[in-house]
């Protein structure tokens, strides 16, 4: 037996996105996960960090999803919506279950050891029948990664629909390229699969490493015009603590530059500055800001993630945004 939990009334939504959601267990020390005996419940999910994101800077947004009625699925859904996110497109199915994953914690600013258990979770199972079609297109702009994308071939199958429909309704589309080869058959299915979903995509957004994987170019340049050239209207590719390069057109105007990195005084955990970073490229165009403006949010953003345990804790507060002065 289905569920579909927190139906709202239609209102125009900003940004809706499709993804996974998970329980984390963060370790709360450093060490093999296998000694850690502390951990600490958090969210997890590429789609879901970025719809936190955008939530907590004042965007209406949408988040469609399975959860099991499991208590982890329980926790995520109670999370989600404390964030006011329209959770009325997540299905709650007794049948199924959870995801989760448990990531370890470092302490020299390396990537952090995770184990994923989520085979056969619940939001693996979607597939275009779970697409909304008014639902959907009734909202400003849609946000995708290549996570989701990567989880299954229906939700392979899932994400192009949902970027077909977004297209033909004449809305814009950001996609985040956010690569799992673990999670694809292969490196070769992985590049053809999440180059075809970013050629759908007006603003596109792949790390440095990604990009080489992905287009074979060695320079951000070549990254971008590789994308440009599949149909991209803007291409930022994020380069780390360097920054982003940034290269496309933009409200009728050619625009191309760099924006420099954030001083980070400690990197403690890297996962989700890509997601971060995603939000404050989204959040600023669709509010109207310059691509420079745009890329400089993001960069801000990526960089307090960088700071923080969680994938969450460092996405700020529209308070904490404008006291910035971004």
């Amino acid at each position: 037996m289905t569920d579909s939990l927190n139906p709202t009334a239609a209102q125009a939504l900003d940004v809706i996105t499709f993804g996974e959601a998970m329980m984390m267990l963060v370790a709360d020390s450093p060490g093999p996960l296998e000694a850690v005996s502390g951990f600490h419940k958090r969210t997890a999910g590429a789609e879901t960090n970025a719809a936190i994101g955008l939530a907590r800077l004042g965007l209406r947004v949408g988040w469609a999803s399975r959860l099991g009625t499991d208590s982890m699925g329980r926790y995520l859904l109670a999370e989600m919506q404390r964030e006011g996110i329209d959770c009325s497109h997540v299905v709650c199915d007794a049948s199924q279950r959870t995801g989760f994953l448990i990531k370890g914690r470092v302490d020299d600013g390396s990537d952090p050891p995770i184990e994923y258990h989520r085979k056969g979770s619940a939001a693996s199972q979607m597939g275009p029948a779970d697409l909304d079609g008014p639902w959907l297109t009734a909202a400003r702009h849609l946000h995708a990664t290549g996570v989701f994308a990567a989880v299954s071939p229906s939700t392979l199958a899932l994400t192009r629909e949902t970027l077909l429909q977004m297209r033909a309704a004449g809305r814009s589309i950001s996609f985040d390229t956010n690569l799992r080869p673990t999670l694809w058959p292969s490196t070769e299915v992985m590049r053809r699969e999440v180059n075809q979903l970013a050629s759908l995509a007006d603003w596109v957004l792949p790390g440095i490493e990604e990009g080489r994987l992905l287009t074979g170019h060695d320079t951000p340049e070549g990254m971008a015009r590789f994308y440009l050239d599949q149909g991209a209207q803007l291409v930022v590719v994020k380069l780390g603590a360097q920054g982003a390069y940034y290269e496309g057109r933009h409200a009728g105007q050619s625009v191309q530059g760099r924006v420099a990195g954030f001083p980070v005084a400690e990197v403690v955990d890297t996962v989700g500055a890509g997601d971060g970073f995603a939000v404050g490229v989204v959040s600023a165009l669709l509010e109207g800001c310059s691509v420079a403006e745009a890329v400089r949010r993001g960069a801000w953003i990526g960089a307090r993630a960088v700071q923080v345990l969680g994938d969450t804790e460092g996405l700020p507060t529209r308070a904490q945004l404008n006291e910035a002065g971004l």
